[in-house]
């Protein structure tokens, strides 16, 4: 089995990570190429999915904060308008007043 590291797809940059240029469609030599490919990105989707929760929990605050204010404005936008809503309250009309100037 050939090592990765004696690939010509391989590369390490100056901070020692190491990535592979090799497309699995085309350029693998090995079975376990593809295997190693595969992991390395599953490592890669699990670090972005990471770096996403970490970000998403630094604007938790934020987010909650937004809401709340949000619900305040509905409630008093719900509150301004309840008058269109409700109907008028009804007087009890007096029966005596009309018979005013009546025989």
């Amino acid at each position: 089995m050939r090592q990765c590291s004696e690939c010509e797809f391989f590369l390490r940059n100056e901070n020692g990570e190491i990535s592979f240029s090799c497309d699995p469609f085309s350029t693998v030599k090995e079975p376990e190429c593809l295997a190693k490919w595969q992991l390395l990105k599953t490592n890669q989707l699990v670090a972005g999915y990471q770096a996403m929760l970490a970000y998403y929990q630094r604007f938790a605050p934020l987010q909650e904060k937004m809401f709340k204010v949000v619900e305040r404005e509905i409630e008093d936008m719900n509150e301004s308008e309840k008058w269109k809503a409700e109907p008028p309250p009804e007087e009890e009309e007096d029966d005596s007043t009309w018979d005013i100037g009546r025989p």
